[in-house]
Formats: structure tokens, sequence, C-alpha cells
């Protein structure tokens, strides 16, 4: 069974050194690596050279999982279980890269040989099971699966992304998901910590935060931006992620959920919808509010008969979003537990103060009901190394959120202001699928004009907005302390744009009905 993380602790004050087990990444935070060689295209466009004495921040390995767009119904489990695999195997990389900086320092060619390389064949054998999926089944495995195997080392002078531009924005129509000016003055997107605290000494409080987060591998200082130095780019009626706000038009009421904050503390780091019947698929902590069955293990069957924290008890839905932390040099719960500790996602679990969960309609159209179990991922947790093909992280603070939306920094709120995280939902739907392969082609996000492309229906957009009451990190000397962070991946070091939000839905068809009548009669309703 998976496991839910609930009651909360009481917190063990520690001091977050190097040498802290319960904190380590294999007993040492990340620190930089010597990495050699020569110029290289990687998966995401960026032509990056490496030369002696390069930093190298994390790992980058092609995101497999976005590559298969046709895999067979029943291949898909037996396919997902590679692919978390391939997602640890990556972990295991990247904990050795922080584990063995004195070798890296002596030996040149040491992170070729000794970390990427045996990567590589891992992979390679997984990628070929894979393909034996897919064909044990009769489908057919997609040609260069065996490329998709080398991995690249990612330096610290790593280029910007297309943030900033539109880039495909999770639209297959590349329409744009990015509107920005988070990027003031053609700022690099700071792919992290210049100074990672690497000799383990104390920082303030006893806390060695340094420039690398409390487990040193995230966030930096450089992550952080006050957000009343931000020269405006929100639009009035833009919604969050670029695109013209759905409803101002066509169908233009709204449908209102109340589930709660998670007040059970309903926690676990499973993911059902990209790794079915894989304990720690995710390696961060979702926070679930709505549906109380969701773990790894759990069936529709599971889901549609458990219980719910929503008011309205026709809503069953599944809301889940990776939790919020401050690395306070305070032991969690799962401090010493996957997902936690072990994975890089240390601190204080901090529970949102709001969480607003809204249907809107279509600008063009009325909107037609989504089936049930139904599942859509907004944002990409793998977007650090990714780019911004399927990112769509928005940040703001209270008070600001019609004036500025950050995508790959973390604000700094004003005394009195406090975090908010937004994720609008793709809206429009193949009218056949509740999933695909690759969890993403089923559903899109409207065209710039508001349609949808490609004869997909229009569906009500699911608007989450939540609120964090988290105390500003102290940034002295190029140092963070007190920083909070989203849970992630731990090669992704905890970056911004990783942001993310999950949904499946499981209203009853008839509260269901009644949310497309209100939207499409432009009523709000709860």
């Amino acid at each position: 069974m998976g496991r839910n993380i609930r009651k909360r602790r009481t917190p063990l004050a520690t001091k977050a050194i190097a040498a802290s087990a319960a904190l380590a990444l294999g007993g040492g935070g990340l620190v930089w690596a010597n990495f050699y060689a020569s110029a290289h295209e990687d998966n995401s466009g960026w032509n990056q050279t490496k030369s002696a004495g390069a930093q190298v921040a994390t790992i980058d390995c092609p995101d497999v999982g976005q590559k298969l767009t046709n895999v067979p119904r029943s291949a898909r489990q037996g396919v997902a279980k590679e692919l978390a695999l391939l997602d640890r195997q990556i972990t295991e990389a990247y904990k050795r890269l922080a584990d063995t900086r004195q070798a890296q320092a002596g030996d040149a060619g040491f992170v070729n040989n000794a970390i990427l390389g045996p990567l590589k064949s891992k992979r390679t054998a997984t990628l070929d099971r894979i393909g034996i999926n897919i064909r044990r089944v009769g489908g057919t495995a997609p040609g260069g699966l065996d490329q998709l195997a080398q991995c690249q080392g990612v330096p610290a002078e790593q280029p910007e992304t297309n943030d900033g531009n539109a880039g495909d924005g999770q639209n297959q129509d590349g329409q744009d998901q990015n509107q920005d000016g988070q990027n003031q003055d053609g700022q690099d997107q700071n792919q992290d910590g210049q100074d990672q605290n690497q000799d383990g000494q104390d920082g303030q409080d006893g806390q060695d935060q340094g420039n690398g987060g409390q487990a040193g591998n995230g966030p930096s200082a450089n992550d952080f931006v006050d957000i009343t130095q931000v020269q405006g780019n929100a639009q009035l009626g833009v919604g969050a992620n670029g695109l013209p706000a759905n409803g101002d038009s066509g169908s233009t009421g709204s449908f209102t959920t109340n589930c709660g904050t998670n007040e059970n503390e309903n926690r676990n780091s499973d993911n059902v919808i990209v790794a079915p019947g894989v304990s720690n698929g995710a390696q961060h902590q979702h926070d679930y509010v709505g549906n109380q069955a969701n773990n790894a293990f759990a069936s529709d069957q599971d889901l549609a008969n458990g219980d719910t924290t929503c008011q309205n008890q026709g809503d069953k839905s599944s809301y889940f979003w990776p939790v919020l932390r401050v690395q306070d040099g305070q032991n969690d719960i799962d401090a010493n537990a996957p997902g936690g500790g072990q994975d890089g996602n240390v601190g204080t679990i901090i529970q949102a103060s709001e969480a607003q969960l809204k249907f809107v309609g279509n600008k063009t159209s009325d909107v037609v009901a989504m089936p049930t179990a139904l599942r859509i991922i907004t944002g990409d947790a793998k977007s650090f190394v990714n780019g911004n093909n399927n990112a769509n992280a928005n940040w703001s603070c209270t008070g600001f959120e019609d004036k500025v939306q950050l995508h790959d920094k973390l604000p700094i709120c004003p005394q009195g202001s406090s975090v908010v995280r937004t994720s609008n939902f793709q809206s429009c739907w193949d009218g056949q699928n509740i999933d695909s392969a690759n969890h993403r082609t089923h559903v899109a996000f409207v065209q710039g004009d508001g349609t949808c492309a490609n004869g997909f229906q229009a569906i009500p957009q699911l608007q989450v907005r939540l609120v964090y009451d988290v105390p500003a990190p102290q940034i002295q000397n190029g140092q963070v302390q007190n920083a909070y962070a989203v849970d992630s991946f731990p090669d992704q070091l905890h970056k911004a744009i990783t942001d993310h939000n999950d949904f499946i839905n499981f209203f009853d068809e008839n509260v269901m009905n009644e949310m497309v009548q209100c939207i499409n009669s432009g009523q709000d309703c709860q």
C-alpha cells in the first residue's frame, strides 16, 4: 500500500550542516564537480560548451516519457514502472555526483567514466525493456529509443531557456504560455548555486543554508527576487499561463469547490498518474485535497469509492501538488524517508492558508462535461532540464497578482503579503481519452484567440490558487537563510519553474452537469 504521511511531528531543531545524515544527499550536500567535455547540443536545444574546470550543477537526461506518445494501453503500467526506474537511476547518479567531490577534483575523466558512463549503461537496458513491453502487446516501439540513453552534465554557466519567449508552453499547437518580464534586464535563469557552501560551515542560527539550500541542492540566493523590484508583467484579463483568460465571453460562469487546505495532512511521494503501482514514484511529497484514497496503488474504483474533503460530497476528484517547505533547519516527519530527506526535500512542510479551486468557461464557446477519471497534469516537474515546453509555473504575492507573475523565480513578498502559486489547467479535450501515454496529448490549452484546435472540445478550466504565509527568506552577501522551496526531483535543484499541479476528475455525473450548466449560463455556483 502507499504511505500517506499524516499527523504532524514534533520538530527536532537541527544544525543543517553538510555532514548531517538526516538532511544530506548521500552524506553531503550537492557540490560542484569538475566536468570535462566538448561542445554538444542536448535534448533541450541548449548549445553548451563544457571546458576544463566547468562546474556541474546537475545531470540532464532526455525525458523519455514525453517521447512515448503511442503506447498501447495494456503496456502502459509496465512502461510506467520502467520510466520510474529511469528517474531513480538519475537520482542515484546525482547523489553520486554529490558524494565524490574529491575524486572529481583529482580526475578529469571521473564524471564521464564513473557517473555518466554507468548511467548510460543502466538507461540503455531500461530503454530496451520499454521497447519489449510495447512490442509484447503488438505495439511499435518508437525508433531511436537507445539514443535517449546518453545524459549530460549541466554546468553552472547554463544558458537561458526560452523563458520570456513563447516556447510551446504546454500547447501542442505552439501557443504562447509564458508572458514574461520575470527576467528583467536579460538576467539569466541562474541555474544554480555558484557558491554551494561546500565546507559545511554553520550558517546563521546554526543553519548551513549557504547559497545552495539547506540540503545543498537548492534553492540558491539567485532563485529569489524581491517582488517590489520587478517590473510589472501580468496583464489584467490574461490568465497566469499567458493566454487569454477563459470565461470573459462565451461561457462566462464559474463553479467553485471548497475542499480545504489539507488539514488532514494527507501526503505521499507517489504519483498515480505518471507512476501507477510505483512507491515513491514522484520522489517528492504531494499535498492531497479532495479524494483521500489517492496513492500509487489506487485504482479508479478505489478513487470512486474514496472519501472526500470537499464540502460538496459529489466532488470526489483528486487535487494534488508538491508541498512547499521552509528550510528552517528543522526535521519534518519525512526527514529520513523517501520523498523527503532521502531525496533532498528538507525543512518544515507549510500548509497553505488558502486553496481555491475554481472551474471557469471558454472565451468563445460553451463547455462540455469532463469524463469521469479524466487526468490532467499542468506544468513540468522536470522543466529545469527539460526547458519550457511544458512549464506552467506562476508565482506571485498577494497584492501583486495583477502586476507580476514570476515563472523561473521565487518571490520575496513584503510584510503583510503572502506567497501565491497559481495553476491554470489545460481546457481543451480530445473528446475520447481520459489519459494519454505521455499524459499530455489528450488535452491542450486554448489557442491565442481562445478556441480549441484540432477538433478538441472545450471543457471547464480548473484554476488552482494556493496562498502561503511564508516568512521572507533573508539574503546577505549572496547567501540565503530560511529559504522556502517547492518539493522536486533531486536533480531539479528546487527551481521555481518545476512547479506543477495534478487533477483527476471524479465529480458525480449530476454535479458535473450542474457545473457545465452554471458555466454555460453565466452563473457563479458553488
